[in-house]
C-alpha cells in the first residue's frame, strides 16, 4: 500500500505531499490542472525514464519519494533527477540501488490500468499471456518452456558445428600442409633460443682454446726461444751483476719468483676447463637452426606462433574428424527433445483450452456486472504456432460480440474507449495479485455514463474493499466512494505557475462533487444526492 508520497521540483509542481488511505483515493480536478503529473512521478520513482526537462525551471534537481507497506514492513524509496545531466538516482530504505532493483516487487507496488494498459490489451500476445496466467499452478507451461529453451540451444549449437566444419573442411588441405611442414621439421618448445644459446657457447669455447694456445706459444716460444727462457737467461745476468754489485740480488730474487709463477700458469693454460674442450658439434646446430628458419619464413610465423599452430591444426583436425559424431549425438538429443515437448502440448493445450473457457465465463460474468448485455459473448480463437521446426501450439486471442446479432471479431475493431476500460477493469477484478498491491486508474471511465457509471463505480468500490486504489476521475458517481478526496489545480504567483494539491474535507469535498456534476442548483442536487 501506498502511504505518503512526496514530489518535489518536478515540472509545475514545487512541493507536494500527499498521505493516502487503504481504499479508494481519488484526483480530481479541471483537465490540465497535473493530475498527470503525479502519476509521471510515480512512474518515475518505480523505474520510469524521466526528461531532464521535466525538471521545476530553476531547480538543481527533482526528487520523488514514497513510503510504502507491505506485509507490515516499511519500504522507503527514493529517487532523484539532475537537471543538467539527466542522471538519476534511486535510493530504496536509504541504500543506493540500481534502477532495475524495483523491476520485480514494481507490479507487487503499483498496478497501473491507464489507457495504455487499454492498448496492451488489443495486443494477441498479451491476451495470450492471460491464460497462461491462469495455468501458472499446472507444471505444463514451465516445461514447455524448459524444452524449447533447450531445443533452442541444441539448434544453436548444430548451427555452430556445422559453420565451423564447413570454414575448417574448406581449409583442411592447407591445415595438412602446415602440419606436413611443421612435423617435417618437428620442433620442440624452447629449442630455438637452446640452439642459439649453445651456437654462441661453442664459438666463445673456440675463441678461448685459441686464446690459450697463443699464450702457450708466448711463453714456450719456437725453438725454445720463449718468454720463460728469456726471463731465465735474464735471471742468470742479474746474478752475475750482483756478484760485483749485490743490489741486484733483490732483482734477481724476483725475477726468480716470476718464473716460477710463469710455469706454475703454463701448467694451467695446458689444461683448460672441461667446457672450454667439450662443445657440440657446431655444424649439426647450424643445420638444425637452418631448418627451423627455412620453416619460419614458409610460414610466415614467429616460432613460439609455429607451435601453437601446431596444437591448433591437431586441434581442429580432431574437431573435424569428431564432429560428425557430435552432429548425431546433437541430432539424436534434438529427437528426443521435440518428443517430449510434443508429448507436454498434448497435455497442454487441452489444459489451455479447459482454463480458456473457464477464464471466459468468469470474464462474462465481470463485464454483466459493468453494464454489458446479458447476451455479451466472449469467443477465444485458438491460432496454431509454430514454436519449434515441426512442433506446433496454439495461441489464444479474445474475440467478442456485445451486442446479440454482430459476428464475433477482435477487440480492436469493435471495443470503444469506455468497453475497453471496463473490459480492463474486469480482467483486474480476476487477476491473483498481493492484497498490498495499489491500483491506479487513470480516467477508467472515459467513455463511459448512464447506468453503466453505476455500475462501475460499484465494481471501483468492492475492489476498493480488497486493494487500495488511487483514481483520477471526471465523474462525481465515482469520487463519491472515496475514502480521501485530493483536489489539484493550477495557481499563477508572481507569473510562476505552481500545481498544488489539497486534500478535501467534507464542505470542501461536497463543492467539488457539485462541481463535477454541472454546478449551480443543479450541481449541488446531484452531489447531496450521490452522498445521501
Amino acid at each position: 500500500m501506498l502511504d505518503y508520497l512526496r514530489i518535489r521540483n518536478l515540472a509545475l509542481i514545487e512541493d507536494m505531499e500527499l498521505e493516502f488511505s487503504p481504499g479508494m483515493n481519488v484526483l480530481t480536478g479541471e483537465t490540465g490542472a497535473g493530475k498527470s503529473f503525479i502519476l509521471k512521478a510515480l512512474g518515475f520513482l518505480l523505474g520510469d525514464r524521466l526528461s531532464p526537462e521535466m525538471v521545476r525551471a530553476g531547480a538543481d534537481r527533482a526528487q520523488v519519494e514514497a513510503l510504502f507497506l507491505r506485509n507490515e514492513e516499511e519500504l522507503v524509496v527514493r529517487r532523484e533527477i539532475s537537471a543538467r545531466t539527466g542522471r538519476s538516482r534511486l535510493y530504496v530504505n536509504d541504500g543506493l540501488k540500481s534502477r532495475d532493483t524495483l523491476r520485480e516487487m514494481r507490479d507487487d507496488l503499483i498496478t497501473h490500468t491507464s489507457q495504455h494498459a487499454q492498448q496492451m490489451l488489443l495486443r494477441p500476445a498479451f491476451q495470450a499471456r492471460l491464460i497462461d496466467a491462469a495455468i501458472a499452478r499446472s507444471p505444463l507451461p514451465a516445461e514447455r518452456d524448459v524444452l524449447c529453451r533447450a531445443l533452442a540451444k541444441n539448434r544453436t549449437e548444430r548451427e555452430v558445428l556445422r559453420k565451423k566444419y564447413a570454414d575448417l573442411a574448406a581449409r583442411r588441405d592447407l591445415l595438412e600442409m602446415q602440419q606436413a611442414e611443421i612435423d617435417k621439421v618437428s620442433p620442440e618448445e624452447g629449442e630455438e633460443e637452446r640452439l642459439e644459446e649453445l651456437r654462441v657457447t661453442i664459438r666463445n669455447s673456440a675463441q678461448a682454446s685459441k686464446n690459450y694456445a697463443e699464450a702457450i706459444a708466448l711463453l714456450h716460444g719456437e725453438n725454445g726461444h720463449g718468454l720463460l727462457e728469456q726471463l731465465a737467461k735474464f735471471e742468470k745476468l742479474l746474478n752475475k751483476c750482483g756478484d760485483s754489485d749485490p743490489s741486484f740480488t733483490e732483482s734477481a730474487e724476483a725475477i726468480s719468483a716470476l718464473c716460477r709463477q710463469i710455469g706454475s700458469l703454463s701448467s694451467k693454460l695446458r689444461h683448460p676447463p672441461r667446457r672450454l674442450v667439450e662443445g657440440a658439434d657446431i655444424e649439426r646446430i647450424e643445420e638444425r637452426l637452418f631448418a627451423l628458419a627455412q620453416m619460419k619464413r614458409k610460414l610466415r610465423r614467429t616460432f613460439p606462433e609455429i607451435l601453437a599452430l601446431r596444437k591448433e591444426i591437431a586441434a581442429n583436425l580432431s574437431f573435424l574428424d569428431a564432429c560428425a559424431l557430435d552432429l548425431s549425438r546433437l541430432s539424436k538429443e534434438e529427437k528426443t527433445l521435440t518428443a517430449k515437448l510434443k508429448k507436454t502440448l498434448e497435455a497442454l493445450v487441452p489444459l489451455r483450452r479447459d482454463a480458456t473457457r473457464e477464464f471466459v465465463r468468469l470474464l462474462e460474468e465481470e463485464l454483466h456486472t459493468l453494464g454489458f448485455s446479458s447476451e455479451l459473448a466472449v469467443i477465444p480463437e485458438y491460432v496454431p504456432q509454430e514454436i519449434q521446426p515441426g512442433v506446433h501450439d496454439e495461441t489464444v486471442r479474445f474475440l467478442w460480440a456485445p451486442n446479440p446479432g454482430q459476428p464475433p471479431q477482435p477487440l480492436d475493431r469493435i471495443a470503444s474507449g469506455g468497453e475497453l476500460s471496463r473490459f480492463l477493469l474486469a480482467l483486474v477484478g480476476m487477476r491473483h495479485v498481493p492484497a498490498s498491491t495499489t491500483y491506479i486508474f487513470d480516467e477508467v471511465d472515459a467513455g463511459v455514463g448512464g447506468l453503466v457509471l453505476n455500475n462501475l463505480a460499484q465494481k471501483l468500490k468492492s475492489l476498493a474493499g480488497k486493494h487500495q486504489i488511487l483514481l483520477i476521475t471526471h465523474w462525481p458517481q465515482l469520487a463519491v466512494h472515496a475514502e480521501k478526496h485530493f483536489f489539484i489545480s493550477k495557481e499563477v504567483r508572481n507569473r510562476l505557475t505552481y500545481t498544488l494539491c489539497v486534500q478535501l474535507n467534507a464542505t470542501e469535498r461536497r463543492a467539488e462533487l457539485s462541481r463535477m456534476a454541472g454546478g449551480g442548483a443543479h450541481g449541488e442536487a446531484i452531489a447531496r444526492s450521490l452522498q445521501e
